[in-house]
């Protein structure tokens, strides 16, 4: 028989978490920008609409131009999207595009209906099956 004694075990809580912290940091960073960077290559620019239901045209390039991502410390989460863009302090544009729905029009009273045109649905989805391997031996 073999025989062993434990007399101390030692856990260095503060090394443990603050690896874990910057992991955590690292590897959704990587992901913020690997969806960014999916979801701005979603978008074509070209002087049509694009068919509802598959990514926005970019006539501008603002769209494309502003789409961000973000480490959320206290959360420890990350945000992807783009910034609210503003036009006569309506920002609604990249709301409207990933999920449809009306706005007032340009001229009248008149409201305006728009059908979705996924974006960053569909570059997060895309991107989700690489976040394990993200983490796999993350942890150092």
């Amino acid at each position: 028989m073999f025989g062993f004694e434990i007399t101390k075990l030692f856990f260095d809580k503060k090394a443990v978490t603050s690896r874990t912290d910057r992991a955590t940091r690292k590897v959704l960073s990587r992901f913020g920008a690997f969806v960014r960077r999916t979801a701005r290559s979603s978008i074509r620019k070209r002087k049509k609409s694009s068919p509802p239901g598959s990514p926005p045209s970019s006539h501008v390039g603002l769209l494309k131009k502003f789409i961000f991502f973000g480490y959320e410390p206290q959360k420890r989460s990350v945000v992807i999207g783009p910034v609210q863009l503003t036009q006569k302090g309506r920002g609604e544009a990249p709301r409207l595009l990933e999920h449809g729905g009306t706005a007032p029009a340009k001229r009248g009273k008149k409201r305006a209906t728009y059908r979705p045109r996924p974006y960053m649905g569909p570059a997060f989805e895309k991107e989700r099956p690489k976040l394990p391997a993200m983490w796999r031996d993350s942890i150092k």
